[in-house]
């Protein structure tokens, strides 16, 4: 966990760049935003390749920068638009059914939370995430998606 009383700059640096990441993939893609309903609660998500992310950026939040490597971003709100703490477990698995188990961070900037966890691929793989959230309300929901990964330059 990212303590926020002792690194409001560089939190607000990576968070902006995850925010950038999140604008430039869903332009360059062509797709809406990324999110789902679980319940009553929206999930926002996003995986970005690693090296996005300056030397400088990566260094200060321990992100293992290269072409074989994502960082996920995963955010919850409520009804009211409001971030919620959960409690994450999850997995990724390619489509030989080879599967490892996602390692979350909570990140809070003021109000907002988020949750890192970073994530090893190949050029061209396509990896299935399931994502279990403990929702405050107590229930378990799960989510689920999957997405093509590409080494840079692709």
């Amino acid at each position: 966990m990212i303590n926020n009383t002792r690194q409001p700059v560089q939190l607000r640096g990576l968070l902006s760049a995850v925010c950038l990441a999140l604008a430039v993939i869903t332009s360059a893609q062509a797709h809406a935003e990324q999110k789902k309903m679980l319940g009553p609660y929206e999930a926002h998500y996003v995986v970005v390749q690693s090296t996005f992310f300056s030397e400088d950026v990566a260094a200060k939040y321990d992100i293992v920068r290269g072409r074989d490597r994502a960082l996920m971003n995963v955010s919850f709100l409520d009804e009211s638009l409001t971030p919620v703490p959960v409690q994450l477990t999850g997995t990724v698995k390619n489509l030989l059914s080879q599967e490892a188990d996602l390692d979350f961070r909570e990140v809070r900037e003021g109000p907002a939370i988020y949750y890192l966890a970073e994530v090893r691929h190949t050029d061209r793989e396509t990896l299935r995430f399931r994502i279990e959230v403990t929702t405050p309300d107590g229930e378990v929901r799960a989510l689920e998606f999957q997405q093509q990964m590409f080494w840079d330059g692709r």
